[in-house]
């Protein structure tokens, strides 16, 4: 073999696409067609300069001293096999891949991250296609052939790659140009959460757990916090993620510590939408029937009461597998308990040359996150024994080494190690009932939580209260870091640098804190050792239930969106918040927080879980009052079911709360619930009745100066003229109220009378105006992610599409709603009083054939939702 390059060398490999299909189609025929394929990329090679590494059945792992000549050995293999007179008569695809890097040998080969992203970045290609690195291109771009150009195809996660590469192919003149996306990670669908830290050793573990997953369906990762299931498990999804024709998710059950949470939990992971009058363990199991996928469900410990639900989906989803990791087994049917052990540390008695010490995969992880807050660490023979001593007396578990590893930013191994043996003697001394690996994992949390002050201390455990994170000016609230003698910032810095909080990305400028769970639970410990619980859970819950109250007037206003967002990342801390109010019996509190967040459960698509919150708060004993705060909760319940479609369920909470409001005498609050009153009257066909309340609602609305109430009665009150067919005086009453809500700032009140006036455009053949008020309105629900409200709007370009005479469009765009009221569970509510009422769908299948209209309904079906708002927005403005 030719001598190979070393330095800066350009890797390619080769594959042919197909190769065992091909080789059970030829039989013995394949040999030829593999030696004409060898044959001609042996040969392009050669002319390319590059020396062939290796040769594995049909795959070529070559080596070139520069890029360029492995790009023109690429390509004009690539052209060769195109126009080769294959003996078998159809064309051999082989994919390729290039990445340029540094070239270690390793006897009679090449060793190093390089040689494996190089192989990765092939792997990802197609047949006839030749993907590079984003290093290749930087050196081969301003040289290549006219004939030759470079494509970006964006940032790709790659399997065993940390960092997402961006990916390009190669035009070549005369080849084929049109292909698929990569074959990635991200060409499954996946949730997989991407890693930010590199993923070290386990290979004995990976391959064990794959060989279990291969012949059972339901697989628990067990082991003490801080073993690395969970680090494990996400590695075993990624590895096995092209195995599974449907993908692999990832459902996160961390902060929810309700059992009833877990279905939800997991269907919010799937995507799975909530089915109105149905539990959401059903809807999940209709969606995992008829699919392939893997789910990896992390932290079940805490909630493994609900084991049996995966027996269930199990039962009901016959190519669903199940990867969980807790601390407990979960004893099920058909479950296999694989105990994720140590990371194995060397034997400090027994210790090793330095090259052999590097290799024990505890000292790999303790240098690896030494490295990361002191970039010149090394293990030396000064350090070697230390080092050995710390990972050995960690047990090797992964979350001490890497606590201790910080401890390298201002201690040598050394220094460190009588700190930590002196912690670890007194944990275990303290808890002989807990298993060794906790309390050495206990040892290295103590340890680094006996290095803060007593300020710092009681700082940390009234931070654990928190449940999935927290923002700065909540620690402040809740905790009084200055109440501690703390510069709030100055605490959480030195927590952060200490290991024991963790901050993550930054979210629309803010920063944004947590906690490992394993962490936090000892915080816990501290907590409710000390004086501090009970203040710090009413602070907590004071906190996240204000936070309710001061974001319902936001919810619906101009900066809703803001709103919203902050509510989905407050959420584990607003049920935590709402816990602690029914616990500790203040309902009145509960319902004001419930009733105020109403609008939030319902337009992020959380309908479910709402009504089983109003079900509880409203049940509470000492909630039985006719007070205001009932009121306010029955009117959010009522609003939960009318988009759930439950219209007795509607009926109950609104009769109930008018009741309530018209005994306490606010003219304002009558004037609310009169105004929902109408709505399940119009719902129910008693439009005038249902007019009759709308007319006092209105009368009140203006008494108490309420102009945002008063443009909604408005608005309501054109069933009167739409129920006699009168759409003028109907326009323009909605104009009026649609221009209040311009001057008010109302943004969803105006989009959902946009849908209206649409609608009534529609009516008197004002088309043009009716597609612009449609498409505005449907920009202002896909502002604020509002899946309920963008239905609605399609609804409306349903009902558009099918008078113009554009029936595909409606049947299409038919098909796309159902998918989308599928996803969220419920809406858009029926129509009454002549608005939106009728089904377009219908009126438009029966002006095509069966088979046309059952095609175009199925790819509306299929889209995304991204893509059927593409799709309304093009066909509507051609239209």
């Amino acid at each position: 073999m030719a001598e190979l390059p070393t330095g800066t060398v350009t890797f390619l490999f080769t594959d042919i696409e197909g190769s065992t299909r091909l080789l059970q189609e030829l039989g013995g025929g394949y040999a030829a067609v593999r030696d004409e394929h060898n044959s001609i990329v042996r040969r392009a090679i050669a002319d390319g300069g590059g020396v062939e590494v290796s040769t594995e059945g049909d795959s070529f792992f070559a080596a070139f001293p520069t890029p360029l000549g492995a790009v023109g050995a690429a390509v004009a293999a690539q052209r060769g096999l195109a126009i080769h007179d294959w003996s078998h008569g159809s064309p051999v695809r082989v994919r390729m891949g290039l990445h340029t890097g540094e070239g270690v040998l390793s006897g009679d080969s090449y060793v190093g991250i390089d040689v494996n992203r190089a192989a990765r970045v092939a792997d990802a290609g197609h047949g006839g296609q030749i993907l590079i690195s984003g290093a290749t291109r930087e050196l081969v771009e301003r040289t290549l052939p006219d004939d030759v150009s470079v494509r970006d195809l964006g940032e790709h996660r790659l399997k065993d790659i940390v960092h997402p590469e961006r990916l390009h192919d190669l035009v070549v003149e005369g080849l084929r140009d049109d292909f698929p996306p990569p074959r990635t990670l991200d060409a499954r669908p996946n949730n997989l959460p991407v890693q930010l830290t590199s993923f070290v050793g386990r290979e004995e573990e990976i391959a064990e757990v794959r060989q279990i997953l291969d012949r059972t369906r339901l697989l628990t990762l067990t082991g003490a916090g801080g073993t690395g299931k969970t680090r494990l498990a996400l590695q075993v999804a990624v590895e096995v993620l092209t195995d599974y024709r449907d993908g692999a998710f990832f459902a996160d059950l961390s902060s929810v510590t309700d059992p009833a949470l877990v279905p939800s939990a997991v269907a919010q992971a799937l995507g799975v939408p909530e089915v109105p009058g149905s539990p959401i363990l059903e809807a999940l199991k209709a969606h995992l029937r008829v699919r392939e996928l893997l789910l990896l469900v992390d932290n079940f410990e805490q909630v493994a009461e609900t084991g049996p639900v995966i027996e269930d989906l199990l039962t009901a989803a016959p190519q669903l597998k199940v990867l969980v990791t807790s601390r407990v087994v979960l004893s099920l049917r058909g479950e296999q308990e694989y105990e994720v052990p140590p990371l194995e540390p060397p034997d400090p008695e027994r210790l090793p040359d330095l090259l052999t010490l590097s290799r024990f995969e505890a000292v790999r992880l303790f240098t690896e996150r030494a490295l990361a807050v002191r970039p010149g660490f090394r293990v030396t023979e000064e350090n070697a024994l230390a080092v050995a001593k710390i990972t050995a007396r960690l047990d090797g578990l992964p979350l001490a080494i890497e606590l201790a590893a910080t401890r390298t930013k201002v201690l040598t191994p050394e220094q460190m190690l009588p700190r930590l043996q002196k912690r670890l003697d007194i944990l275990t001394s303290g808890a002989r009932t807990l298993p060794e690996r906790q309390r050495t994992l206990r040892g290295a949390i103590a340890w680094s939580y006996d290095l803060l002050d007593p300020a710092e201390r009681r700082l940390f455990a009234r931070l654990s209260v928190f449940s999935g994170g927290w923002a700065l000016e909540s620690a402040e609230v809740v905790c009084d870091p200055e109440g501690l003698g703390l510069d709030t910032l100055d605490g959480l810095t030195s927590l952060v640098d200490k290991s024991l909080v963790r901050r993550a990305e930054p979210v629309e400028g803010h920063a944004r804190f947590f906690m490992l769970e394993t962490i936090r639970e000892f915080g816990q410990e501290q907590l409710r050792s000390g004086a501090d619980l009970e203040l710090v859970l009413r602070r907590h819950a004071e906190h996240f239930l204000g936070l309710a109250l001061d974001a319902e007037p936001h919810l619906t206003a101009e900066d809703q969106g803001e709103w919203l967002d902050r509510c989905d990342r407050e959420h584990a801390n607003i049920r935590a918040a709402l816990r602690w109010a029914v616990g500790a019996g203040e309902a009145d509190r509960a319902q004001e927080a419930a009733g105020a967040l109403w609008r939030f459960w319902q337009q992020r698509g959380h309908l479910a879980e709402g009504r089983r919150w109003f079900e509880e708060i409203l049940a509470m004993p000492s909630g039985q009052g006719r007070t205001p705060a009932r009121a306010k909760a029955l009117s959010g319940a009522g609003g939960i079911a009318w988009w759930q479609n439950d219209m007795d369920a509607v009926r109950s909470s609104y009769d109930e709360a008018l009741a309530i409001e018209r005994g306490l005498g606010d003219p304002a609050r009558i004037a609310e619930a009169l105004y929902n009153e109408a709505f399940i009257l119009g719902a129910s066909g008693d439009v005038e009745s249902g007019a009759r309340l709308l007319d006092e609602s209105l009368e009140l609305f203006r008494r108490a100066g309420d102009e945002p109430g008063v443009a909604r009665a408005l608005v309501m009150l054109v069933v009167r003229d739409t129920m006699a067919g009168d759409w003028e005086p109907a326009i323009v009453r909605i104009e009026e109220a649609v221009a209040i809500w311009r001057r008010v700032g109302g943004r969803l009140h105006l989009a959902f009378d946009l849908i209206w006036l649409a609608f009534a455009y529609g009516r008197v053949d004002r088309r043009s105006d009716a597609r612009s008020a449609a498409l505005e309105a449907l920009d202002l629900f896909r502002e604020v992610d509002n899946p309920t409200g963008i239905a609605l709007a399609l609804l409306d370009l349903v009902f558009l599409a099918t008078w113009e005479g554009r029936h595909e469009d409606a049947i299409r765009l038919g098909g796309a709603l159902e998918a989308l009221r599928e996803r969220t569970g419920g809406g858009p509510p029926p129509g009454f009083g002549g608005l939106l009422e009728g089904d377009p769908v219908a009126e438009a299948r029966a002006n095509l054939p069966e088979h046309a209209a059952r095609r175009v309904w199925e790819e509306g079906h299929a889209m995304s939702l991204e893509d059927a708002i593409t799709l309304a927005e093009r066909e509507t403005s051609r239209a």
